[in-house]
């Protein structure tokens, strides 16, 4: 198995090449999502193992282009983020394995065998949490929502990966305005995380 690391923490991706490479090849490791995915084609990994919270590009926009560029490629997270609807975000997005990096790394070896059997991967201990949040989601309905010309610019810059500010330097206007679109477009879908939003900009062609 050909796996693939991004983290942006140098001394963990170290310390987890050493405890995978027995068993998998580590064909490149990174440190943000941008050169991640300037590279996943030529190095064609069987799974790739991201953190979610990088710079440049966070790892849930990458992991969305990861699974639009190379759908066969198993995507595991490895995170601090416990966040259940974050890791349910992650699966909606095509993820195989959600590793909470508090977990012995014997886990994240569990995870990879797993998914490259075609199964999937959960931490234990969000797996109960997890099983409530998808009964409370499965009840709540998303309404229909026309956004305005400046609120799809906003929510499609956001999803790109630019910060407010960028974005308020972009468009001539203020981080307090872009802020107010963001969470107006979230109230308004019942969307409750920013990986959830997104998740609908992709899917509604916005970027």
């Amino acid at each position: 198995m050909k796996v693939v690391l991004a983290d942006d923490h140098t001394i963990l991706i170290d310390a987890i090449k050493r405890v995978l490479e027995p068993e998998f090849k580590v064909v490149g490791t990174f440190s943000d999502g941008r050169s991640l995915l300037d590279s996943i084609e030529s190095l064609n990994p069987d799974v790739a193992i991201i953190d979610i919270n990088m710079p440049v590009m966070d790892g849930l926009t990458a992991g969305i282009k990861l699974k639009s560029m190379m759908p066969h490629v198993r995507l595991i997270y490895l995170t601090m983020d416990q966040d259940v609807d974050t890791a349910m975000e992650a699966f909606r997005i095509g993820a195989s394995g959600y590793v909470i990096k508090a977990s012995a790394v014997s886990e994240l070896v569990t995870a990879i065998r797993t998914v490259s059997w075609g199964g999937f991967y959960t931490s234990p201990a969000l797996t109960q949490n997890m099983v409530g949040s998808l009964v409370h989601n499965s009840k709540k309905s998303k309404k229909t929502y026309k956004m305005t010309p400046r609120q799809r610019e906003v929510i499609k810059l956001l999803a790109e990966g630019n910060s407010m500010v960028d974005i308020a330097d972009q468009l001539g206007i203020t981080p307090r305005t872009v802020q107010f679109h963001k969470y107006t477009v979230m109230q308004e879908l019942e969307i409750d995380s920013n990986a959830e939003l997104i998740s609908y900009a992709i899917k509604n062609g916005l970027i």
